[in-house]
């Protein structure tokens, strides 16, 4: 049985629609960068903000977002993520974003953060992080323009 026209193009016109929709699900790196599963090395997102330092989870306060584990340090911390994860979640789903600038993903470290404009960005390492702090608006210019394309290089 050979297809129709019709059905040739609504394949045809799929195929975009299709790949929009299945680029998170067939990424080659996860959208989060989480050690075994837990995002920030157990560290609390939230306390990054309210404590400006890096303050360990606990797994008595952890929720599931983003297909990682989050943990947090109280039951307050947990309840605001979960009311607006986005405005304490990582950039660039926690990866290093002085890699990102450059169209990579790496690792990073809870103590290598910086905070700006509101947003959290973590780092490789704290001497990564003082390259990143030179220019960080140019620096966020960089990151944004691979994110989240960066997740799908091998």
């Amino acid at each position: 049985m050979t297809p129709s026209r019709r059905s040739l193009l609504l394949v045809v016109l799929a195929i975009p629609v299709a790949g929009t929709i299945l680029r998170p699900a067939i990424a080659s790196e996860p959208e989060v960068f989480a050690t075994g599963g837990i995002a920030i090395s157990g560290y609390d997102a939230v306390a990054y903000f309210t404590d400006g330092k890096p303050v360990r989870g606990s797994p008595d306060h952890a929720l599931i977002w983003r297909g990682a584990t989050w943990y947090f340090a109280s039951a307050e911390a947990m309840e605001a993520f979960e009311m607006n994860p986005y405005a304490y979640a990582p950039q660039y789903g926690g990866y290093c974003a002085y890699a990102m600038t450059k169209g990579a993903i790496a690792a990073t470290a809870p103590d290598a953060f910086a905070l700006s404009s509101g947003r959290l960005y973590l780092t490789y390492s704290t001497e990564i992080r003082a390259i990143w702090a030179d220019d960080v608006a140019g620096n966020v210019a960089l990151a944004d323009a691979h994110w989240p394309a960066a997740l799908n290089k091998k």
